[in-house]
């Protein structure tokens, strides 16, 4: 049995159900837009999303309830909406080894097909009701919006502090994974100081989860058995190469920082960027700050009484540090 299957099994049922309910939510009379979510539903990923919501609510009432999975439908809509409009702003071509939306079908139908799915979204809490569950989402695409703003503003000065990072990631990433595990509390009418508890605990959560995809990037990909660098190649400064340049001397900051800015498509010297960040401690600082950041996570768990949701959770979180991809 798979990591991924094993954290499913007690909310089996409940990813079953929601399965073909998330299907029908983005069903349309439009044959074109048919046609690309259904696209998009034979390449869904891992779906932790909706694992998050899942699991959250059951740890907390031993039960999920209908509000679940509006919530879970809710945010896969509006995640798998950012996503495409994504690849729009970043012109990216490919997406889980798939070709994009915006590949096929280019950035117009991209866009809309985003604003379509984010507007299912919408009236889907509307129609049932659930407008606490709308507020916590719309807060975080909010922040969402925010965190992709203030990382292409940074990149092109190319000058970001640590704390500057961790705002970003914090509105980019983790703030949807923090409406997850929120959502999951509130759709089973848990009282306020749980809710932004287990908010905070998501945003510990993503938090770890952004740190390890910009480790992923510096770390061997088996089908190439080099690391890709595409956060430098998309110029983008990520904590490993943020926390090196900070103890370099001024002539190494010069140098990486010229690659990074002028050089970034050549392969050789995005090579030489990756190396000189492994080589100066890039990847133990970051590696440091995601276990401390999964601790936090676990240490909040630790307050909820013991069930096999709890235990799942915590490997979901365990999991999200120890990915290949």
């Amino acid at each position: 049995m798979s990591i991924i299957n094993k954290i499913k099994s007690p909310i089996g049922e409940e990813m079953s159900k929601f399965e073909p309910s998330f299907r029908a939510s983005m069903q349309t009379k439009v044959p074109l837009l048919n046609i690309i979510t259904n696209y998009i539903l034979r390449r869904k990923g891992k779906q932790m999303r909706p694992m998050f919501v899942f699991l959250t609510s059951k740890m907390l009432n031993s039960k999920v309830e209908d509000a679940s999975y509006t919530a879970a439908s809710l945010i896969e809509l509006l995640h798998t909406a950012t996503l495409i409009h994504d690849d729009v702003v970043d012109e990216a071509y490919e997406r889980r080894g798939f070709f994009s939306i915006n590949a096929l079908w280019k950035s117009k139908i991209s866009v809309l097909v985003g604003d379509y799915l984010l507007s299912k979204g919408l009236l889907l809490a509307v129609e049932k009701n659930e407008y606490e569950l709308l507020k916590i989402v719309s807060v975080a695409v909010k922040e969402m919006s925010e965190g992709e703003l203030l990382q292409i503003q940074q990149s092109r000065k190319l000058k970001i502090t640590e704390e500057t990072y961790y705002e970003i990631i914090r509105k980019k990433t983790a703030a949807l994974i923090a409406a997850c595990i929120a959502c999951g509390a509130k759709s089973i009418g848990a009282d306020e100081k749980t809710v932004d508890r287990m908010h905070l605990l998501g945003e510990y959560v993503g938090m770890a989860f952004q740190l390890k995809d910009d480790l992923l990037d510096y770390q061997n990909n088996g089908n190439i058995g080099k690391p890709s660098g595409n956060d430098i190649k998309e110029k983008k400064l990520t904590l490993p190469i943020i926390y090196v340049l900070k103890n370099a001397s001024q002539s190494d900051q010069k140098r990486i920082l010229t690659i990074v800015k002028k050089h970034n498509k050549n392969k050789k010297k995005v090579h030489e960027v990756i190396d000189f960040v492994i080589a100066n401690g890039g990847i133990e600082y970051t590696t440091d700050k995601m276990h401390e950041y999964q601790q936090k996570a676990l240490d909040i768990l630790a307050e909820i009484p013991s069930s096999d949701s709890k235990e799942a959770l915590i490997e979901l979180i365990n999991y999200v540090v120890v990915r290949k991809k």
